[in-house]
């Protein structure tokens, strides 16, 4: 291992060589305005993609579930980013990449304002095909995935829907809901609309939440990626996310530091060591990232990376994203 991943790793607290099966979720915020931008910013050396790359090689996850990165026909950017990463000490050689909703126009006004091929009459909200998708990279070779992404959100059952005229078009995951094996586990991966912007936003937020509790595999699994809303704090319908706890377990991963609890953060419910994203503006910081293992699984350690400021890491946290990555080990023997 680089040693200067060693060190951050005890500055951190982590095991250098760990046994389990180590988890990660993160946006590392790896989106751009149009599409080709990002694989530009790679090949160019941006320090917010080299502290990206920094932030996910001292965390050394096996696999790593990324809920903000462009998608490009080709999975050059993605091809990229592994090089970077591989410098860095961290090579993750496998990885899952296709494309899902954000950004995927219909040709029909979705958003019901008259106009036509704007980014709320994608699928999911995005400017451009493949705009701050989801990808799965991993040390160890990824197995049979069941692609739900296409799913529409009038055949979940008991849904929120609103009644809308283009209920025969309009999918449920605003980026992509996958099942992916794992040798025996089985990552239950999503990112969620957030429950802002338009009126539908929170009955979707909170329905691509609950599409999970009817599609629980009989092995071990994990619910992980974003699923954007708080328990505690914020606008959300956290109704969903209070039931799939009540069938998984929470760790509570913890940050090592957090803000001042004043400003935006002043009168906040939740714990703010659980918070996983970071905003100057009412609510205020966010528990929004998740990685929740199936009851019964051994969790031997969780946490959040959030650094103090006087961190050796924090100035590559802080670079990369408003976002922080979100990591859980496993024993799966």
């Amino acid at each position: 291992m680089d040693l200067r991943i060693a060190a951050a790793l005890c500055l951190l607290g982590l095991p250098a060589q760990a046994e389990a099966l180590r988890l990660a979720t993160w946006d590392p915020g790896l989106s751009r305005k149009g599409p080709g931008l990002l694989l530009r910013d790679i090949a160019k050396g941006d320090p917010q993609v080299l502290a990206a790359a920094q932030v996910i090689a001292a965390t050394a996850p096996d696999v790593i579930l990324l809920t903000g990165f462009d998608w490009d026909l080709e999975g050059r950017a993605l091809a990229a980013f592994q090089t970077v990463l591989a410098d860095q000490g961290h090579p993750m050689p496998h990885i899952f990449a296709p494309l899902g909703n954000r950004g995927m126009q219909v040709g029909l006004d979705l958003d019901g304002n008259g106009r036509l091929g704007e980014a709320r009459d994608a699928q999911g909200y995005g400017d451009f095909t493949g705009s701050a998708g989801l990808a799965i990279l991993s040390r160890l070779p990824i197995g049979p995935v069941t692609d739900h992404t296409a799913a529409l959100w009038r055949d979940m059952a008991g849904n929120n829907m609103p009644e809308s005229e283009h209920a025969d078009v309009q999918r449920l995951s605003s980026s992509s809901h996958w099942d992916v094996q794992i040798g025996p586990l089985h990552l239950l991966a999503m990112a969620a609309t957030p429950p802002a912007f338009e009126p539908r936003n929170i009955a979707r937020n909170r329905d691509e939440a609950a599409f999970w509790l009817d599609h629980l595999p009989d092995a071990p699994f994990a619910i992980i990626g974003n699923l954007n809303v708080d328990s505690q704090d914020g606008d959300g319908d956290p109704s969903a996310l209070r039931a799939l706890l009540k069938v998984t377990q929470d760790s509570q991963p913890r940050g090592a530091w957090q803000p001042p609890q004043d400003g935006p953060n002043a009168g906040q419910k939740g714990d703010p060591a659980l918070d996983t994203a970071e905003y100057d503006r009412a609510p205020g910081n966010l528990r929004l990232d998740y990685i929740l293992p199936a009851q019964g699984l051994t969790v031997t350690g969780s946490g959040v990376l959030w650094p103090a400021p006087d961190d050796p890491l924090a100035e590559a946290v802080t670079t990369a994203s408003h976002r922080r990555l979100v990591w859980l080990d496993l024993d799966l023997e």
